[in-house]
C-alpha cells in the first residue's frame, strides 16, 4: 500500500496523532509520501526518518492507493487541488472541529489503518461543481472546481448585488441579495447550510442555489438536478464582486458571464467502520438528543 499525507499547516496539538500514524504505516510497512510545504512544519517537531514529499498534483499517479489529510473540511477541501481527476481515495482524520468530510476521529487512527489494511472499508463518489467565465479568467484555466460550493459575494460596497440568474439557459429571477451559493450536496452542511439551505444527502443527483441575505423574503433555497447548467451575471454599485470556488477567491465584474455545472470528475471518499453520513449528522448536529438536560 503507499499513501500521501495531506495537512495544510502543523498543529503542535497534532503531535501524538501524527505519530501515532507514522507508527502504525511503518508497522504495517505502508509507504507514504507527504505533501512538501506539511512536511517542512513537522520534521521540525516530529521525529519523522527521511520521508518522501510531493509539491503538484502531476506527481499523484494511480500508484497512490489512499490520500490521508490531517486537519477538518477545511483541510480536505484543499487536498482536492492535488487529488483532482486522479481517483485517489481520500481518508480524512478530523484534527480540527466539526468534520462532516473528515470521519476518521484522531483517537481511531491506529483502527482506521488495520480496516484499510483488511480491505473492510467503502468508496463514496462526491459530486463536484466546475466554473468557466466569458471572458476567461486565467486563474480558472485549471483549478476550475469546487467541492462545497460556488458562490458569488459583494466586495467594495455594504450595499446589495443583483444575480441575474438563468438555469439551462432559462431565465429563473435575479436576486437582489449579498450574494448567491450554488452548492454540491457535500458543500450543502457549510456555507448554504447557515444561509438556511436545506441538507442534501451525498449520493442525492441535486444542487442547491441558496441566496445570501435576499432583500425579497421569497427568494428561497431552489433544489435542481445535477445535469442543469446555471448561468449568471452580477450586477451592483461597484464594478468588483468576489467569486469563490470553496476557498479559492477571485474577483470578476459585471461583464463577466458565469457558468457553473457538475464537473467531468468526481471525489472519492473513503467510508469506515459505518461512519455513514446519517451517523454523522446525528453526532455533529445533536439530532434526537435532549439539550436541555
Amino acid at each position: 500500500m503507499k499513501i500521501a499525507i495531506y495537512g495544510q499547516y502543523y498543529k503542535i496539538e497534532d503531535k501524538k496523532y501524527l505519530e501515532e500514524l507514522l507508527s502504525t504505516l511503518n508497522k504495517y510497512n505502508i509507504e507514504f509520501v507527504f505533501e512538501e510545504n506539511y512536511y517542512s512544519g513537522l520534521k521540525m517537531h516530529v521525529e519523522v526518518p527521511f520521508a518522501k514529499t510531493f509539491s503538484s498534483y502531476k506527481e499523484l499517479n494511480n500508484s497512490f492507493d489512499f490520500m490521508f489529510t490531517m486537519g477538518g473540511d477545511g483541510t480536505i477541501l484543499r487536498a482536492v487541488t492535488y487529488i483532482r481527476n486522479s481517483n485517489i481515495p481520500i481518508v480524512g482524520i478530523n484534527t480540527g472541529r466539526l468534520g462532516f468530510l473528515a470521519t476518521v476521529q484522531k483517537d481511531k487512527i491506529t483502527n482506521a489503518v488495520e480496516f484499510l489494511q483488511k480491505q473492510q472499508y467503502i468508496v463514496k463518489e462526491r459530486s463536484l461543481l466546475s466554473v468557466t467565465t466569458v471572458p476567461k479568467i486565467e486563474s480558472l484555466t485549471s483549478l476550475n472546481f469546487a467541492l462545497n460550493e460556488v458562490s458569488v459575494n459583494r466586495k467594495n460596497t455594504a450595499s446589495m448585488i443583483t444575480i441575474e440568474t438563468y438555469l439551462d439557459n432559462e431565465y429563473l429571477t435575479s436576486y437582489w441579495a449579498d450574494g448567491l451559493i450554488i452548492a454540491t450536496p457535500t458543500g450543502s452542511t457549510g456555507y448554504s447550510l447557515s444561509c438556511g439551505g436545506p441538507i442534501i444527502t451525498p449520493q442525492a443527483k441535486s444542487f442547491v442555489i441558496t441566496p445570501i441575505s435576499p432583500h425579497n423574503l421569497n427568494a428561497r433555497p431552489l433544489v435542481i438536478p445535477e445535469d442543469t447548467v446555471v448561468k449568471f451575471k452580477v450586477s451592483g454599485r461597484e464594478d468588483k464582486f468576489f467569486l469563490s470556488l470553496d476557498s479559492r477567491i477571485t474577483t470578476i465584474n459585471s461583464s463577466t458571464e458565469v457558468q457553473v455545472k457538475k464537473s467531468e470528475f468526481n471525489l472519492k471518499m473513503v467510508q469506515i467502520n459505518q461512519q455513514t453520513f446519517i451517523k454523522t449528522l446525528r453526532e455533529k448536529l445533536l439530532w434526537g438528543q435532549d439539550t436541555r438536560n
